[in-house]
């Protein structure tokens, strides 16, 4: 080996040796790793054991591989699955959010009716702080209340409910100009980052067409979905639900809006057999709607709405009488009836619409339930004792406290009962329902959602841990304040929330989702 030879060789053993000596590079330690669960990701299809990374509230990798944390989480034997986004949160506040994240929400969004001013409603949730992330689309049914009424519109329900007690609002076509103080309203809103337009016209459905058509157009062209509560609450025609549900399918042929159907199953009632295949059809057209459902029989709203007034709305809304509304648990008589929508109309009512005992009522909700593509969403909302909102701080939530149990077991008794018991869907679809469904709803609009329903690196670590075995709703009509069982671990923007099982309340790791101005 001649001179230059032998010092090339001499190198490469040197080098050999220092490799030796410095071992293989390091792995990365992360802030918290899950290992050993049945990781879920409904985007690419993945459902099989990993090991997940998180870092910096961001999910950091997604291995088969062995990960160094400086928690680990022992997930063996559960699903590690995005955390559940409900679109139709009422509820926005600190201990309805708690409740809602023990049912497996990370993302609570407040679309049906949205919030107006929405720039107060944002700037309260940040000072206050929240358990899970959060947003609000704009509210029109507020905008409208504020220009019929001649007053500043305030993001407050009890506000909203009050004005239930003056007609015009609910019964009148608005004037040019009206119209005009409408619209303004709505885009100072959209300017200040609502996510779109929360449209409440089956509360106000003396509306004209040509209002409802305007807000899907504003929509349209600022980018933002519309979130429509249907005209018309009836089976029975002129003004049916199934009028009511057409009115949206035109306004997203018309404008070209995204439009979106809120608890499509309590707004069908029992003319789902001829809604679902309507919007279906609009869908294989190209039109862009979607459709949420929740899975109970029953709704819940102002006992005094316009939807319970009028000529034959008994017999519009299925043949109900007294018995079919509920007030803090008790069933009511007519007298009592009588007395609450004539003296107390704000007051909060859960109205049986299908009886879930009924072969043929239960196979009604579930059209909506699982209507293809269609997302879950609670409708749920605060917690009341003696009529007043539970201090927000309060928790748990006081036993005598009442809200309709969706507001606690949405998210749980769809995953119990469809997905376990009745096997209706498999695990992989459900939390498509629960999670990424939502996300891409609302991703083309608002860029975050492009982080969240996911497991893949790069997202959002907002990560649900459950026992599917286990999980399961506990709260009823009787007794609604009782949180769902079977989550291990409820984990926002990389802050365990819910620790082996139990509220952390000393963190508040919600963020707030906003759409960008455009």
């Amino acid at each position: 080996m001649n001179y230059l030879g032998r010092i090339i060789a001499a190198c490469t053993v040197a080098l050999g040796t220092l490799g030796t000596l410095a071992g293989p590079a390091v792995a990365e330690t992360y802030d918290l790793v899950i290992t050993g669960g049945r990781v879920v990701d409904p985007e690419t299809g993945l459902d099989a054991v990993r090991n997940v990374g998180i870092t910096g509230g961001k999910i950091m990798d997604v291995s088969e591989e062995a990960l160094d944390g400086k928690r680990v989480i022992d997930a063996t034997g559960r699903v590690v699955s995005p955390g559940f986004i409900d679109m139709h949160a009422h509820g926005q506040d600190i201990l309805s959010a708690r409740m809602q994240a023990l049912d497996g929400v990370t993302t609570g969004l407040e679309l049906e009716a949205g919030m107006l001013p929405i720039s107060d409603y944002y700037d309260r949730a940040g000072k206050e702080g929240r358990p899970i992330n959060y947003g609000a689309s704009v509210n029109w049914a507020n905008a409208r209340i504020a220009t019929f009424l001649d007053i500043e519109p305030k993001d407050d329900v009890e506000w909203f409910f009050e004005a239930f007690a003056k007609t015009n609002w609910q019964e009148e076509v608005a004037t040019p100009e009206q119209l005009s103080e409408i619209e303004a309203y709505v885009e100072e809103g959209l300017n200040q980052g609502g996510l779109g337009i929360g449209i409440l016209i089956g509360y106000a459905p003396g509306t004209g067409h040509k209002e409802f058509f305007a807000m899907n157009k504003l929509a349209a062209e600022r980018g933002v979905p519309t979130f429509t509560h249907a005209r018309y609450l009836s089976m029975l025609e002129p003004k049916s639900s199934f009028e009511g549900m057409a009115e949206v399918i035109t306004a997203a042929a018309g404008t070209g809006a995204h439009t979106h159907i809120v608890h499509l199953n309590s707004m069908s009632l029992r003319d789902i057999e001829l809604i679902a295949p309507m919007i279906k059809t609009a869908q294989a057209q190209g039109l862009k709607v979607t459709a949420e459902a929740y899975p109970y029989g029953a709704g819940s709203t102002g006992i005094g709405a316009a939807m319970f007034r009028g000529d034959r709305w008994r017999e519009r809304v299925g043949g109900v009488d007294a018995s079919n509304f509920d007030v803090g648990g008790k069933r009511l008589t007519e007298e009592e009836l009588k007395y609450y929508q004539t003296e107390k109309p704000e007051t909060q009512t859960v109205i049986h619409f299908l009886e879930l005992d009924d072969p043929k009522d239960r196979a009604y909700l579930d059209m909506s339930v699982l209507f293809p593509g269609g997302v879950i969403a609670s409708d749920g909302g605060n917690w009341l004792v003696d009529d007043k909102m539970v201090e927000q701080h309060t928790w748990p939530v006081p036993e005598n406290a009442w809200s309709h149990p969706r507001s606690a077991g949405t998210f749980s008794r769809f995953l119990g009962t469809y997905v376990r018991e009745r096997q209706e869907v498999s695990l992989l679809d459900a939390i498509y329902k629960l999670s990424y469904g939502p996300a891409k709803i609302m991703q083309d609009s608002v860029p975050q959602m492009k982080a969240k329903g996911r497991i893949q690196t790069g997202a959002d670590a907002d990560i649900v841990v459950f026992d599917l075995a286990t999980v399961a709703d506990k709260a009823t009509y009787a007794k609604p304040a009782q949180a769902s069982v079977g989550y291990d671990y409820v984990i926002v923007n990389g802050v365990v929330l819910v620790d082996g099982g139990e509220m952390q309340t000393d963190v508040l790791p919600g963020k707030p989702v906003r759409n960008a101005v455009k």
